[in-house]
């Protein structure tokens, strides 16, 4: 029986029909990783994926569902790392799913160049801010911000792992689009797609999804716009077919 610590408490994925730890203080995943894991292609049957900056390893747990490959997290908090961890033991999982404790940026060397089929990334959004600024949750502010690693980092390390031809997804926001595409191409990602998601119909996008290929062709195309809310504050039905499923 896997055990629940201090503030811990197990929530589900209803769509996965799974369970996660999560800490409110400490961290819980957002729409952002549920966007990431459906957005991002994966082989069904087979394959290695690679999940960066991890957290509580909601993406490993989100792809259990939609590949039988293997998957690995990376997360370089031990809080975070232990609940994915015990989370991937609840779900009787750890034959496929594994967790690395480490900083992203050592993970090439670690783990090997060019060994990976897909690596997928949700990482810290916002430059790291002065020590007045900061979040006094450090839990919180690593995972917000580019403490431990750049958005650079994030995606020079994403290339070194990935296969030629292999597949590289991330989550971030839109006002970091150009800088994105710039480092993709830097490190020989190609981005194939682009997915804007809107919190409302007439507002500006909030999220920016992304996949690239290594050393792919150039050929971008921009999908359709994913919108979260009506106007009553209600899921729209393409959100609550991502978050519930057939549970709905």
């Amino acid at each position: 029986m896997v055990q629940l610590k201090e503030d811990e408490r197990l929530d589900y994925l209803l769509a996965e029909d799974l369970r996660i730890i999560q800490s409110p203080s400490v961290f819980a995943f957002s729409l952002d990783a549920v966007l990431l894991a459906k957005f991002v292609y994966v082989p069904i049957q087979k394959g290695k994926i690679i999940d960066l900056c991890s957290g509580n390893g909601v993406i490993p747990l989100f792809l259990s569902t939609r590949t039988k490959g293997e998957i690995t997290g990376v997360e370089i908090q031990e809080r975070l790392y232990d609940m994915a961890k015990r989370s991937f033991q609840y779900n009787e999982l750890e034959s496929r799913l594994q967790m690395i404790h480490g900083n992203i940026n050592d993970m090439p060397q670690k783990l090997g160049m060019g060994k990976y089929d897909v690596v997928t990334c949700n990482p810290p959004y916002f430059p790291t801010p002065s020590k007045e600024e900061m979040n006094e949750n450090e839990h919180l502010a690593i995972a917000r911000h580019e403490i431990f690693c750049t958005l650079e980092d994030a995606i020079r390390v994403s290339s070194q792992l990935v296969k030629q031809g292999g597949k590289v997804a991330f989550v971030h926001r839109p006002g970091r689009l150009l800088d994105m595409i710039t480092l993709m191409r830097q490190y020989r990602l190609e981005p194939k797609k682009i997915q804007f998601v809107y919190p409302k119909q007439g507002k500006e996008a909030n999220t920016l999804l992304v996949e690239a290929i290594k050393d792919g062709k150039a050929d971008l195309k921009i999908l359709p716009p994913l919108v979260v809310y009506h106007d009553d504050n209600e899921y729209t039905d393409e959100i609550k077919d991502i978050l519930f499923g057939d549970k709905q």
